[in-house]
């Protein structure tokens, strides 16, 4: 089912796909990757299937999903991810409306079978909060992701509150099914750090990796530019991911643009692993520090990929 590609060496500088931010790699059960990311325009939703990641920058992609014309999900068009959840694929993104571009909110796809690069895909409308939540996506709200943890699972995303300048903190809930989730919100963090305050107050982009008995939720922070950067929240696979105070966040940034690398702004990232069952982490950076006007304008943002290495303590290292 999936085309064989030629292979290319990851653990490169060189840009893996270009002009796509935000990427979401997603291994499934068929043996195949799946790939989508932002696309340049913020106009689309998009996806990649191949046998190996190192052949997901020559596969055929198929445009999925276009943005609406009028009203809500017709404008920036933001970060989408894979899913399959309950035998069913599932793709999250965030959208604005064709008449105002920053009322961002969640919004959630369903495909009507089992190939989510032919079989279409239904809109089931805004991710819904619990009854009793009187606070999720009340206002500018983006990057959901979903992970299972003991049988259940869980939402986390980003949203900004705040009189005047706004911050944007990163919310967990239990999910009742794919398109709903079943408790108030939980406050997960918020940009504590000099780090995550540049430019703009800024925890977003969540993804999740597990390894031996731990669960590293790691974030971006920051401004787009040759500030983004990635933070790092640890669980331990026993806690409870409901409880802030089981989490353990790190102090410092776990990437970050390093001078002479030729990679600026590090972030928004998944993970997922190769063939060979190594570790890897996908994200998207700059090759330019200096950005004319707007980062958002700027195309150049590029998805990038390396392995994980692990420190003797258990935890991932991460580099550019």
């Amino acid at each position: 089912m999936c085309e064989k590609k030629s292979m290319e060496n990851y653990e490169s500088n060189e840009i893996w796909i270009a002009q796509r931010a935000d990427p979401y790699v997603y291994r499934h059960g068929d043996g195949c990757y799946y790939f989508t990311a932002t696309l340049p325009a913020y106009d689309g939703i998009a996806l990649r299937r191949a046998e190996a990641l190192e052949e997901l920058p020559y596969a055929g992609e198929t445009l999925i999903w276009e943005k609406h014309k009028t009203g809500a999900m017709g404008a920036h068009i933001w970060a989408p991810e894979l899913h399959y959840l309950q035998g069913k694929w599932y793709i999250y993104f965030a959208a604005g409306d064709a008449e105002d571009k920053w009322h961002i909110r969640p919004y959630v796809l369903e495909c009507k079978g089992q190939d989510p690069m032919h079989d279409g895909w239904e809109e089931r409308g805004m991710l819904q909060c619990a009854e009793e939540d009187e606070f999720s996506f009340r206002s500018f709200s983006l990057d959901a992701t979903v992970f299972e943890h003991k049988g259940q699972d869980y939402c986390v995303w980003a949203e900004k509150i705040g009189v005047g300048k706004m911050i944007s903190n990163l919310y967990i809930a239990r999910m009742e099914s794919p398109t709903k989730l079943a408790t108030v919100q939980v406050l997960l963090t918020t940009p504590d750090y000099g780090w995550e305050r540049q430019g703009f107050w800024v925890n977003e982009g969540p993804a999740v990796l597990k390894h031996n008995g731990k669960i590293y939720l790691t974030y971006s922070a920051s401004d787009t530019g040759a500030n983004y950067c990635m933070g790092m929240l640890t669980l331990d696979a026993n806690g409870d991911p409901l409880d802030p105070h089981c989490w353990e966040k790190k102090r410092h940034p776990v990437l970050a643009s390093e001078d002479g690398k030729g990679v600026y702004g590090p972030g928004h990232n998944s993970f997922s692993t190769d063939r060979e069952g190594n570790d890897v982490i996908i994200f998207h950076g700059r090759t330019r520090k200096e950005i004319t006007g707007d980062p958002l304008d700027d195309p150049n943002r590029h998805t990038m990929i390396r392995k994980i290495l692990w420190k003797p303590n258990g935890e991932p290292v991460f580099r550019i």
